[in-house]
């Protein structure tokens, strides 16, 4: 483990929660998109994470055996998902050029899942995740500056 180890770590954390606070942005952005290429409505989006690891894990000689599960080297984006378990809002309207033509739900416009306030949550979430990641770098560059200081005497 390196000297710039937790570093390399926030900054993981910093990339990931960037790519999360876009996704929400994409999410909020399409809120009123009734027509995507893919055919329907548009599906909100969610980042699942992962933690990074190498193996083998570096262990502290100071963490007791039942902490043994290592220390990994912070997070990575998985994968973009899409939402496909929450359904998608109806509202009645028959003269919307996306209105359902027929059947028992004629006249309705399926609406994006998009639900603005878990957005509004999760940006928040986000940002503070961010903040704490860019706090650690801070504090890891006066800790490094600190050392620096007293090694110059």
């Amino acid at each position: 483990m390196s000297i710039f180890s937790s570093i390399n770590i926030a900054a993981s954390g910093l990339s990931a929660e960037r790519v999360r606070l876009d996704v929400i942005a994409d999410n909020m952005s399409n809120v009123n998109t009734t027509r995507t290429n893919e055919g329907g409505p548009f599906r909100r989006s969610r980042v699942v994470m992962r933690p990074r690891v190498d193996s083998p894990y570096w262990r502290s000689p100071f963490l007791p055996q039942s902490m043994d599960n290592g220390i990994g080297n912070g997070v990575r984006v998985a994968e973009i998902q899409k939402d496909f378990a929450t359904e998608n809002p109806l509202r009645w309207d028959p003269t919307h050029e996306d209105a359902i033509k027929s059947g028992p739900r004629q006249g309705y416009v399926e609406l994006p899942n998009v639900d603005i306030v878990t957005e509004m949550v999760d940006m928040i979430s986000a940002s503070r995740s961010y903040e704490a990641n860019a706090s650690i770098i801070e504090g890891s560059k006066a800790m490094f500056q600190r050392a620096l200081d007293i090694g110059g005497r």
